[in-house]
């Protein structure tokens, strides 16, 4: 696995939720808050783990 240490763009402030998610009634997590100190969560759906992490570069990615 890739290491998960936080860059410079990780301290920035979260990104405002858009007026348009919020009239979507679409649930907005920033990522942080989501994949924690570790970078990285499963996923139980539909009787499959799924990881969900951060790359060096701040991507993510979701793999089975």
């Amino acid at each position: 696995m890739e290491n998960n240490s936080a860059g410079p763009s990780d301290r920035s402030s979260p990104a405002p939720v858009s007026k348009e998610a919020n009239d979507a009634g679409v649930m907005q997590i920033d990522s942080r808050r989501l994949l924690g100190s570790s970078g990285k969560m499963i996923i139980h759906h539909q009787g499959q783990l799924y990881q969900l992490r951060q790359t060096k570069s701040g991507k993510l990615i979701l793999t089975k």
